[in-house]
């Protein structure tokens, strides 16, 4: 089950409702508000209606959706990343990011409070803890923290998770900010790369051979590359920077070449692959970006099982 049909779940069992009844007041629910909320927000209006609070419920990392306000959840660290420093629309600060798992699946924490960034800075959070995590804001498909939220160590036990990230299989006509995303899709329209330089050390763009943290560094080239996908259903931009470029197809020369781009890029048109990564909202431009993280080729035997499967079905 998706986070959407789990919600609806939950909401039916809470409810002592069936789920078609509860998909319908959700149906209902956008009508009203003429489509401007989606399912998810729908369902949790709903929720309320009858009573329900999730507010101080712990949910596993499978249920969250996004838009919630207070989520409690608790689960086994199993990756902490450096804290970065940023300096945005004139506003400097740190975010500091982890991941935490359970039996079910994971999910990247985003700490925004100075407080709970020194955990990670005076190595209070490492890989293996187990943490309790209260009052967070799910967005783009993350635990964002803020001073309100509550982060501390477990005395709870979390064994077998889930440390392969997890990508939902979707059309693309169903695709909304704050998923992650597994498609096969067809890439019909590819535009020039884009160049920029980043530092060796802390990976982060540096300007003019220069890095805010490290200072005169010799910088990293890296690409960042536009397409447009078709599954059929719909078409999605996309855009895949560094390493996964390659795993189009493409060569380092011909892809730090336009001349050689140019050249080559008509072959990679119309192909078809395997697409995974997260559906993010481009705040610059307002619309829904799908940021891909891994490219596979579409295996001929398993799409014959699985056209063999939808007949059955």
């Amino acid at each position: 089950m998706n986070n959407y049909e789990q919600l609806i779940a939950k909401i039916s069992e809470y409810a002592k409702l069936n789920s078609d009844e509860i998909e319908r007041r959700v149906e209902a629910k956008r009508a009203k508000l003429s489509g401007l909320v989606s399912k998810e927000g729908a369902a949790q209006i709903v929720a309320a209606e009858l009573g329900i609070n999730f507010d101080k419920e712990r949910l596993k990392l499978s249920e969250l959706v996004q838009g919630m306000k207070r989520a409690n959840v608790v689960g086994k660290v199993i990756e902490v990343f450096p804290v970065r420093e940023y300096n945005k629309n004139g506003r400097a600060g740190k975010v500091g990011r982890f991941t935490l798992a359970d039996e079910k699946s994971n999910v990247r924490v985003v700490l925004w409070d100075t407080n709970h960034i020194n955990l990670i800075e005076t190595s209070k959070i490492n890989q293996g803890d187990v943490i309790e995590i209260s009052n967070a804001n799910v967005r783009n498909g993350e635990l964002h923290l803020n001073s309100f939220s509550d982060i501390k160590q477990s005395k709870e036990k979390v064994e077998n998770v889930v440390t392969k990230k997890m990508f939902a299989g979707r059309k693309l006509a169903e695709v909304k900010a704050g998923e992650g995303l597994k498609t096969r899709a067809f890439i019909v329209q590819m535009f020039d790369p884009h160049y920029f330089e980043i530092c060796p050390e802390c990976r982060r763009k540096a300007v003019e051979g220069n890095c805010n943290t490290h200072g005169p560094i010799n910088p990293q080239k890296r690409a960042l590359l536009n397409v447009v996908l078709d599954d059929g259903t719909g078409t999605l931009r996309a855009v895949i920077v560094g390493e996964n470029i390659n795993l189009l197809g493409l060569q380092d020369e011909e892809i730090f070449s336009l001349e050689k781009f140019s050249e080559v890029k008509n072959g990679i048109l119309g192909e078809e692959k395997i697409f995974s990564g997260n559906v993010r909202q481009n705040q610059l431009f307002n619309t829904v970006e799908f940021s891909i993280e891994k490219v596979e080729d579409v295996n001929g035997d398993e799409l014959i099982k699985e056209l063999e499967t939808s007949t059955v079905n």
